[in-house]
């Protein structure tokens, strides 16, 4: 179990971790002015913008996970049959709420 404690005694996962010095009174006062800079001030005329290309496989986290909320919904059953035979790894609840993702998605433009 990572993260975890034994006896209330904090388990350390990490190998070869090394300890963070506390930051200096300069380092936090420099941390201060930057995070009192309004976002129109900061200059980010050094990074480039990604092009839409990158974005082409672009997934979520793995540690992402919406809200559900469980509803009864008839569908007919050729279309039930249709999912369930798909397959993939996934259960058809999933893929037929990936379907639905995907056009609400195509609709939002």
């Amino acid at each position: 179990m990572r993260g975890s404690s034994v006896r209330g005694k904090p388990r350390h996962t990490s190998v070869g971790a090394t300890k963070r010095k506390p930051l200096s009174l300069a380092e936090r006062r420099q941390l201060a002015r930057l995070e009192a800079l309004p976002d129109a001030a900061i200059d980010t005329g050094d990074i480039p913008e990604a092009p839409a290309a990158n974005w082409r496989l672009a997934r979520r986290g793995d540690l992402y996970r919406p809200v559900k909320q469980p509803v009864t919904i008839r569908l007919d059953s050729d279309i039930v049959a249709w999912f369930k035979a798909r397959g993939r790894g996934r259960g058809y609840q999933t893929e037929i709420n990936s379907a639905l993702r995907k056009y609400v998605a195509g609709r939002r433009r």
